[in-house]
């Protein structure tokens, strides 16, 4: 049985650290959802933008995996760049088809999860005034609508440099977001936070950098599996993203990655012959 995590919110949910500034995570039992199927999970897992990139997906789903040791892990990915919290208002297009894809996960998979994190286009007075209660009639119409009334919801906060930098002006309020999200954490059933301190931007000062994605997934994790808010770093987050870079590859996972690189066009069909025949030699 896949275990499936419904994946929502703007953009640094979505993923925009650059693929190339971290290692690659690819993990046979780490799945994500396509047209209804489950394909092992190869980076991006968002598809909202063409420059779709680093998200914390891979390494929540790589920390559960070391804890599950036999099981199967899916991702479902619904966030959406550049997304307000009333764009997520429920009837609408992105709540409809976080809905939808959910429902098509539950088809061959137990929905344990959803994984949150919106509010910079909520950063002035009205949108934090509103946010507790617009994001409480979200969670709880999907909890409904998906029959998962206990499911946990976590939250992760905004980063402390979205005030610095050539757009900063734009997000004076972020603190106050981060305020509400952790009071609707504090104050909703099964409802965890996550803060988002120390962690590092891409030159925009706006998206998290794919380094800084990692722990973000790994916080995720470390909230969603002991039930608790994240209020501070935790300890050794680089000796854990190591650890997980570190992973042995199998058969599998190297087919995959070898495929993705031929089907990119970044490798020649005898090349990708030859990465073939060199990974079933091995076996």
């Amino acid at each position: 049985m896949i275990h499936s995590f419904l994946m929502i919110g703007q953009s640094n949910m979505a993923g925009r650290g650059y693929v190339q500034d971290v290692p690659i995570i690819c993990n046979e039992r780490i799945k994500m959802l396509r047209n209804g199927l489950w394909q092992i999970m190869i980076e991006p897992i968002h598809c909202d933008r063409p420059f779709t990139g680093i998200g914390p997906g891979a390494s929540f789903a790589s920390a559960w995996c070391n804890k599950n040791e036999t099981e199967e892990i899916g991702l479902i990915p619904c966030a959406e760049g550049s997304s307000s919290l009333d764009d997520w208002t429920v009837g609408g297009v992105l709540f409809e088809n976080a809905v939808f894809q959910s429902e098509l996960a539950q088809r061959t998979s137990k929905l344990d999860g959803i994984l949150w994190h919106q509010g910079e286009n909520d950063c002035n007075p009205e949108g934090v005034n509103h946010y507790y209660e617009k994001f409480l009639v979200i969670v709880e119409t999907l909890r409904r609508r998906l029959n998962v009334p206990d499911i946990p919801v976590i939250v992760g906060g905004l980063g402390d440099y979205l005030n610095t930098g050539k757009y900063g002006r734009y997000f004076r309020d972020y603190s106050l977001i981060n305020k509400v999200l952790l009071e609707f954490a504090n104050t909703q059933d099964n409802c965890y936070f996550i803060t988002a301190s120390d962690l590092k931007a891409n030159p925009d000062n706006i998206h998290f950098n794919a380094k800084s994605q990692r722990i973000f997934g790994l916080r995720y994790f470390e909230a969603y599996d002991k039930r608790i808010n994240i209020l501070e770093p935790m300890k050794e987050e680089i000796s854990k993203i190591n650890e997980l870079n570190n992973k042995p590859l199998s058969k599998a996972e190297k087919t995959a990655l070898i495929g993705n690189e031929f089907g990119k066009g970044n490798m020649s069909l005898e090349e990708y012959e030859e990465q073939l025949s060199k990974v079933n030699d091995k076996e």
